[in-house]
Parts: structure tokens; sequence; C-alpha cells
């Protein structure tokens, strides 16, 4: 299991070097003593939530972004422990009998995909045709 703290500190690093940018330049940047940076990108500090605003901020990420990437990462592993659960016990059953397992499907690893930034769900306003007026006593 992975913790919070460990999941957005390897989300930071991997943004911070897909720029190609030394901690000391981020560390510099967001105001942050460079060990500490160092600590929070290795899971090892829990951030606040100022520290990891200003760090995104020196990165030019949006928060938002980081905590989606976490949430995102955290359920793949959520998914791949789940599985890896279920698939001894159904293993067990399948060799108890001779009749089929049936398990639920396991939704597949795309359900996590991300949804781009400019991506807007649009859902429309009831008509009046289908609306129907329930008076209170």
């Amino acid at each position: 299991m992975t913790l919070l703290r460990e999941a957005i500190g390897d989300s930071l690093r991997r943004a911070r070097i897909a720029q190609s940018r030394t901690l000391r330049e981020v560390s510099t940047s967001a105001r942050v003593s460079l060990g500490y940076l160092s600590e929070v990108e290795r899971g090892r500090k829990e951030a606040s939530s100022e520290l990891l605003a200003a760090i995104c901020e020196a990165l030019d990420v949006p928060l938002s972004e980081v905590l989606s990437d976490v949430s995102i990462n955290m359920a793949e592993q959520d998914f791949a422990a789940a599985r890896t659960r279920r698939e001894p016990a159904a293993a067990e059953r399948a060799t108890a009998s001779a009749a089929p397992v049936d398990a639920a499907p396991a939704p597949s690893p795309s359900t996590f995909a991300r949804i781009p930034g400019e991506t807007r769900i649009v859902i429309p306003a009831p008509t009046a045709d289908k609306l129907v007026l329930v008076q209170a006593n």
C-alpha cells in the first residue's frame, strides 16, 4: 500500500524530471530548502498544502493536476491489488469444483485513464414534458 505522501512525492519528482530541472532550481524557485524538497519527493515528509502549492507553482504545474495524477496512480495500484487478491481465491474455487467461477468482471486499467483538462461534461437540463410536479400537503 502506497502512502499518500509517497504518491505525491513521486508525482512531483516526475513533473520535475519531465522539465529537466534540478532539485536546486525548484527549491530556489519555491523558496523551500533543498533538503526538505528532497524529503518531500522521496515521501519522507508530509508536505503542507501551502508547501505543495509553492512547489507546484515553481514547477508551473497546477496542484489539481498533481492530485489528479496521484489519484489515478493510487486507483491503478488499488485495482492491481484487488486483482491479485481475487485471482488466488478464484483459482482455489475452480480447482475445488468443475463448475465455472462466476466472478464479476474487473474494471480495465483504461477505466482510470486521464480525461484531458479541456474536456467538459454537459448534462442537459430536463425539459418541461419530463417533469412531474408534486404538491406538498
